[in-house]
């Protein structure tokens, strides 16, 4: 009798220890999911903010090089000053418009902007 209640109580604390571990490896697979839930989620937003940076970055580049080729077939002619403006203003804008598109992959790698102090 001795001997039955022995083996019963080690039974018991064995099938305690083994739900024990379950439990414990059921909450890090948890942890794990929400982390990898919450990096997703990060992606995700780098992803958007870069669709838009680089979207408003072609526009712009788009627009000042476009001013740029106006101004430059102005060059020679009757409005010679306003060529020459022109291509000023659309080579800045064209510039800082690429500048924007090369900046929008600095959100895909995310990398962070370092804080000014």
């Amino acid at each position: 009798m001795v001997r039955q209640i022995a083996i019963l109580v080690f039974s018991i604390s064995v099938s305690f220890v083994v739900n024990a571990q379950e439990q414990q490896s059921y909450d890090s697979l948890r942890k794990a999911i929400i982390n990898l839930d919450s990096r997703i989620s990060e992606v995700e937003l780098n992803l958007e903010t870069s669709q838009k940076k680089f979207r408003s970055g072609i526009l712009i580049a788009t627009l000042g090089y476009t001013t740029t080729i106006a101004g430059g077939l102005m060059l020679g002619r009757q409005n010679d000053e306003l060529g020459q403006g022109l291509l000023m203003v659309g080579g800045a804008t064209g510039i800082f418009g690429t500048y924007k598109m090369v900046d929008a992959f600095r959100f895909l790698t995310g990398q962070k902007r370092k804080k000014k102090k």
